[in-house]
């Protein structure tokens, strides 16, 4: 659902606005960042809403997942993201795969991706010991900001990224740059973790 929100709501904001991209990049956020809300609120309690494979890494890597559960969740995340553009495409009468052609490439991009991800991944580990309630509003603001201060439009999610190199629409990345993003969006995980971690001990030790 939250890539069937993202594909859709980019398809639906280029037919009602034409080429004002700033139009459609508007609605395209506030869908993408509501729904966020929606399903971190109703799913966080049955898998502690694991949609991101960055979020899971950095999780797996502070040691409060097994490996192998990590494995299988980002295996299941990519393979519903896909699954989430053919149902977008589905709806507007699309074929299910189209590859993007949607150029985002560059040292520019790729910055913005290892930025939108170590913020997104501080936004969740900082809320959601004190606030765990706050957590789903923390990461719908979070991306819906991400989506105009960054380059790239902030994705911060492998699986996302994936996912919308099969879209040929507003929301798509060509699949020639897809790893490149996907790689930025990895290499901040683990970083990101370890920094809330430190801040994390220093905040306690000061006590």
């Amino acid at each position: 659902m939250l890539v069937a929100t993202v594909v859709g709501s980019g398809i639906m904001g280029e037919r009602l606005a034409g080429e004002n991209a700033a139009v459609v990049l508007l609605g395209n956020t506030l869908a993408t960042g509501t729904i966020l809300v929606v399903l971190i609120t109703a799913f966080g309690r049955v898998s502690g809403a694991h949609f991101n494979p960055a979020v899971t890494l950095a999780i797996a890597a502070l040691g409060e997942i097994a490996p192998m559960r990590a494995v299988v969740y980002v295996a299941v995340q990519v393979a519903g993201g896909l699954a989430g553009t053919a149902l977008a495409h589905a709806m507007f009468e699309l074929p299910a795969f189209v590859a993007s052609s949607h150029v985002r490439a560059g040292p520019a991009q790729w910055l913005a991706e290892a930025v939108a991800t170590a913020s997104l991944l501080l936004a969740i580990l900082g809320t959601r010991a004190p606030q765990p309630e706050a957590v789903p509003l923390a990461v719908g603001l979070f991306i819906s900001a991400g989506d105009w201060f960054t380059a790239s439009t902030s994705f911060a999610n492998p699986a996302v990224t994936v996912a919308r190199a099969f879209t040929d629409t507003f929301s798509g990345i060509r699949p020639a740059d897809a790893p490149y993003f996907v790689a930025a969006q990895l290499v901040a995980a683990v970083p990101a973790a370890m920094l809330w971690r430190w801040l994390f001990a220093s905040a306690e030790e000061r006590r």
